[in-house]
């Protein structure tokens, strides 16, 4: 089951593998949030390391992601 937490959040891409479609989000809190290129907002499917970036929290298969990320 999937839930989205529409929490408006802050942070950095600190990893993308444009290859695989995966990276990283660094919060602002510290915590790090997976991602698939799926949920980058624009439709874009590529987002540079170190962008800032606004996200929501997605609970996914027992875990947090990062969602919704939008460049700032």
């Amino acid at each position: 089951m999937t839930e989205l937490i529409p929490a408006l959040r802050t942070g950095t891409v600190v990893a993308f593998d444009a290859q695989v479609g995966l990276g990283e989000v660094e919060a602002d809190d510290g915590s790090r949030l997976p991602f698939h290129c799926i949920v980058i907002a624009d439709g874009s499917r590529s987002i540079e390391v170190g962008a800032r970036v606004s996200f929501d929290l997605l609970a996914k298969l027992g875990r947090w992601e990062a969602s919704s990320i939008r460049p700032v």
